[in-house]
């Protein structure tokens, strides 16, 4: 029999992998999560920003950026202008400072839509995992000690399931909407 924990992980994955996609969106608000696409070319390889220095938001209309390795501050910041997030660094010492403009009422429109679709691809992934689900639970339809009780418990658990983290989606999707928003 199918175990409920064994979904509810590839159900809650799904849910973090599309928090993490609607985090990168940005609100006009500077946050660390803008930059988290950014790579910087050092020591010979393409490396996360993350992985070169620390990235704060002291204030919500500023990044900065403390490249560990002095040296590369200019590899930082032409890493941030190759993301091309509409962003546009500034060197200032050791550190590589992104000033965050607000967005235009059009520009938030585009990033509702781009929300909308980011929250679509992880309603589907929801909808494969259960469907994935749904497939093994038939299949053990005349297994021995499997009851068709048991088989109907489990669908509808799944469907429950289902249904919860969808509405988790929709949640997230109506606050980040709301912040997107709002000026």
């Amino acid at each position: 029999m199918i175990q409920k924990n064994d979904y509810v992980q590839q159900f809650t994955k799904s849910l973090k992998h599309t928090e993490g996609e609607v985090a990168t969106l940005r609100t006009g608000r500077a946050t660390v999560q803008m930059l988290d696409d950014v790579t910087v070319e050092a020591y010979g390889s393409v490396m996360n920003l993350n992985e070169v220095g620390s990235v704060t938001a002291p204030d919500p209309t500023l990044l900065v950026i403390s490249p560990w390795d002095k040296g590369l501050v200019g590899a930082v910041e032409k890493g941030v202008i190759a993301a091309n997030l509409n962003l546009n660094p500034i060197v200032d010492g050791e550190t590589v400072k992104v000033p965050v403009p607000p967005l235009t009422q059009e520009r938030r429109q585009e990033m509702v839509k781009i929300l909308h679709q980011k929250s679509e691809s992880g309603r589907v992934m929801i909808r494969s995992v259960r469907s994935d689900v749904k497939q093994t639970i038939d299949s053990q339809k005349g297994e021995a000690g499997i009851s068709e009780d048991d088989i109907e418990l489990s669908l509808k658990e799944l469907e429950n399931l289902t249904k919860e983290y969808i509405e988790k989606i929709d949640l997230l999707v109506k606050d980040k909407e709301k912040e997107l928003l709002s000026l």
